[in-house]
Order: C-alpha cells, then structure tokens, then sequence
C-alpha cells in the first residue's frame, strides 16, 4: 500500500516556505496525520555536494555545473531520506507533505537547457529518480507560478529579515528568470496543477493563495 506524496514547488522568491507551513497547519488542524520533508537537507551530509555547489565551490555561476551532474547532488539527498526517514511510513500509507522534491531539478536545472535539449532532460530527469533510483513518484505537485521582479524583492526582503546572503541561484538574475520559465514548461509536461499568484500586477494575498492550495489539498486527498 503506497501513501499520497504531496510537493508544494515554486521558484525562490515565490512564498512557497510561507504557503508550506499555511499548509502544514492547515492539514494539521484538519486531523490529517503526515509527515513534512524539506529538501534540501542542508543538515545532513548527503546534502554535502548540494552545499558545495550552491556555495559556489564548483564554479560562481549555476551553469558552471550542468544539468545532469547537478542533479545526482540533489537526488542523492533525496534517496538518502527515503532510504532513512520516510520509506516505511510512506508504504504504509502515510501523507507525505514535501517543499520540493525532483519537481526542484525540473525547474533549475532544465533552465539552463533548450528546447528539445530540455524536453529530453525531463523525460531523463524521473526516468532517473523514480525508475532507476526507485524514489516515489508525486501523487500531486503544486507549482507556485509568480512573476520574476517580485520574486526579486521577495527574495531581497527574506534575505534582509534572516541577515543571510542569496546563494549562486538566488544572485543570478537571468537565472532566475529562466528557471521560472523552466517550471511553467515542466508543469505542463508533467501536469502539475499550477496555482497563479499574481493578479493584476499584484502577488495575491497569502491567505489567499493558502486557501486556494489547501482546497485542491482537500479534494485530492478525499479522492
């Protein structure tokens, strides 16, 4: 028996840490018992070369590193917490609540490919992780859909809140714009069901967008 695997993904900058937690609350209030998972897991080591790149060790830039290479970082880190955290409860039948997942290399790293280049690595992308590596596939994804100049000044004000620096993703720019981009393909590609954030120029309400994710949450798990 395989449990629901739920992923809330969204470029930085999208509110996606924020309409997690709305989420996880909301689920919680609802009685629903379920287990979160953030990835990356920046505490554990198998999120060491997930660290290393991101810190700019394997080169300043995120093309420095492609698509694939960078990928197995994050996949490894991920098999890791399947293999030592949520396996069991997840074939059990457990609800599994994920801020990212592959759904994540789908997004940054397809950006920095084109065209049917991408489309290949998509189809590369889950035949890797859950054919080959044996991870679970989604059983629902949310994409955050946003607007590139306010996930920038969302991006700005979280930085100036925590007094953190933005990592070699969170400092490019055109990067960033690409990887929006990225997501709005993979979604189509893989059919995930995208929530529109912005209205009229303006990032809708937090309260909201929640309402929103935890409504189509709600139907999905009745099914």
């Amino acid at each position: 028996m395989q449990g629901e695997l739920i992923v809330l993904e969204g470029i930085d900058g999208s509110g996606k840490s924020t309409q997690y937690k709305k989420l996880c609350d909301a689920l919680s209030c609802d009685g629903r018992d379920f287990k979160k998972i953030t990835f990356p897991r920046y505490d554990n080591d198998s999120s060491a070369l997930v660290r290393a790149y991101l810190n700019g060790e394997f080169g300043s830039k995120p093309n420095d590193v492609n698509a694939f290479a960078a990928s197995t970082f994050y996949a490894v880190d991920r098999f890791a917490s399947f293999k030592t955290d949520w396996e069991e409860f997840y074939k059990s039948g457990g609800i599994i609540l994920m801020d990212r997942y592959t759904t994540s290399n789908a997004c940054h790293q397809g950006s920095k490919l084109d065209g049917e280049e991408r489309m290949k690595y998509l189809d590369w992308l889950y035949d890797f992780e859950f054919n080959l590596m044996g991870l679970p596939k989604p059983t629902l994804v949310l994409y955050l859909d946003t607007d590139i100049e306010i996930s920038r000044r969302q991006m700005a004000k979280r930085q100036d809140a925590t007094n953190t620096s933005a990592d070699i993703h969170e400092k490019d720019f055109e990067y960033l714009a690409r990887c929006l981009e990225s997501g709005r393909v993979a979604a189509r590609h893989y059919g995930w069901q995208v929530i529109n954030c912005v209205n009229d120029g303006n990032m809708r309400t937090i309260d909201d967008i929640a309402d929103e994710i935890f409504t189509i949450v709600q139907s999905h798990l009745r099914k």
